[in-house]
């Protein structure tokens, strides 16, 4: 079985917590279900769960190369430079990435609203790009992109491999 979620903002990629934070148990009910791979509690969009540990292997392992996807709004106006430096992959304290493929987006008309808003300052614009990566380390795109001089501030994983987010509002899921 493999399920998409639209993790919402805030929730932990988990089925429990000590300190009653939201988990994933306050929106999946379906039983034996686990998260293939992890979105971090302040990240929205797709998450996979399944019940098949070949198959959560294969989205996860970083030598199956699955790419991902995010939807990226970063504090600034990002520049060419910026996206250069993604594109040909940025030194992290862990080491070079790979490079990624990253482009200017505009802020997508279906996109809703999140609870806490992102913070605005009226002095300082923020932009949207998307970023395809094909490894997964922790928190790689917000540290990819604070790297290359523009703080991530909104992150929303929109696709994992052939697998979408596809319309799915914050808190839905659907089998797959």
């Amino acid at each position: 079985m493999l399920i998409a979620l639209n993790k919402p903002y805030g929730v932990l990629c988990q089925f429990t917590s000590d300190d009653g934070r939201p988990t994933l148990a306050d929106y999946v009910r379906q039983k034996g279900v686990y998260a293939a791979g992890r979105l971090d509690h302040d990240s929205e969009g797709l998450l996979l769960l399944t019940d098949d540990g070949p198959l959560a292997h294969r989205l996860t392992d970083p030598r199956h190369k699955q790419p991902k996807t995010y939807l990226v709004q970063v504090d600034g106006t990002i520049d060419d430079v910026a996206l250069t430096a993604l594109r040909r992959g940025v030194v992290l304290n862990d080491g070079p990435t790979l490079p990624a493929l990253a482009e200017h987006a505009d802020e997508p008309d279906w996109l809703w609203p999140r609870d806490p808003p992102v913070r605005f300052r009226k002095a300082i614009p923020t932009s949207w790009l998307t970023v395809t990566l094909r490894e997964g380390r922790n928190r790689q795109v917000r540290r990819m992109t604070a790297a290359a001089g523009f703080p991530t501030l909104r992150l929303i994983r929109l696709r994992i491999g052939e697998h979408a987010l596809d319309g799915l509002a914050p808190g839905e899921w659907r089998r797959l």
